[in-house]
């Protein structure tokens, strides 16, 4: 292997285009606190948004180990347990970066004197391990997508927004079901090429389930969801005007509803499209932020 495809290697197995599913529900709840306080506690918020990449670190290289165990990934060869062929090290390096991403919570949880983004944070984590850890496993049985959703939507959402205003809101949770679907819409979007690898393992994956003509039908219902909600709340008050900018997101949706809608069955060709709901999660995203920004006073 040359260095070049070595590099490429452990690019996949690293995922750093992933690390937009932790970096934008922190950016995005704090946009709103912004929108409605006119106040940004930039300490708290860099805390929060350095221990999420380290806890999604952790859940990608924890992940990782667990699949290694069922043989799911037996022919991945982007799996960093199969690059390094050390599975011990990997999960005692995961946790020891779990331990790193805690601790940043701990301390805004000691600054604030609250100890409520700390209990939503463990709560995340909680489900994150149930997704692939033993013995729970709900990834498994075609649950991931319903995690995911609660994980890096709701729960996420309300922590960010907290952490800022040391409150809830129901702006925030409206504007989490949009995070939550297009966080669970990249997940949904990994299965389509690896039915045979899914069924082997016995993973029961929604695509598993449903086949991939369906599950591209609900690829287009999750993306189109994306831009229909926020059309609603701006009609209802629920968001300001200014957070139809993502709707300049949607050529990278239609992107990813054509491309699977063409190209669900064929696994060589639909590879790329969680890559194509990624960019479509961090551009949607970063709107939507900057729509609450420029909502403020």
């Amino acid at each position: 292997m040359t260095k070049t495809e070595n590099k490429k290697l452990w690019l996949a197995a690293l995922k750093p285009p992933m690390y937009t599913v932790a970096i934008m529900p922190i950016i995005v709840g704090s946009a709103i606190a912004f929108y409605q306080t006119e106040q940004f506690k930039s300490l708290i918020f860099w805390l929060f948004l350095s221990s999420a990449v380290f806890i999604l670190a952790w859940l990608n290289l924890s992940n990782d180990v667990f699949d290694s165990e069922t043989g799911i990934d037996v022919r991945k060869a982007e799996s960093i347990v199969n690059i390094t062929g050390k599975k011990s090290l990997i999960f005692i390096i995961s946790n020891l970066i779990l331990i790193l991403g805690i601790i940043q919570i701990f301390a805004i949880a000691w600054l604030q004197n609250d100890s409520t983004v700390l209990l939503i944070v463990l709560l995340c984590c909680a489900l994150g391990y149930s997704y692939q850890g033993p013995p729970f496993r709900l990834g498994y049985q075609g649950m991931g997508e319903i995690i995911c959703f609660i994980t890096f939507g709701p729960l996420a959402i309300a922590a960010a927004y907290y952490s800022q205003t040391m409150h809830y809101s129901y702006v925030s949770l409206a504007t989490s079901i949009i995070v939550g679907i297009n966080t669970s819409l990249i997940l949904l979007c990994s299965h389509f090429h690896q039915v045979e690898d899914d069924l082997a393992a016995g993973k029961l994956s929604p695509i598993v389930r449903l086949g991939t003509a369906k599950g591209a039908q609900i690829v287009t219902i999750f993306s189109l969801a994306i831009y229909i909600l926020p059309l609603i709340y701006t009609l209802i008050g629920v968001m300001p005007s200014t957070c139809l900018l993502i709707l300049a997101s949607f050529p990278i949706a239609y992107q990813l509803i054509t491309h699977m809608l063409a190209n669900h069955s064929e696994p060589r060709l639909i590879r790329n499209s969680k890559y194509i709901a990624v960019k479509l999660h961090f551009f949607s995203n970063l709107l939507l932020a900057i729509g609450f920004i420029l909502a403020s006073g």
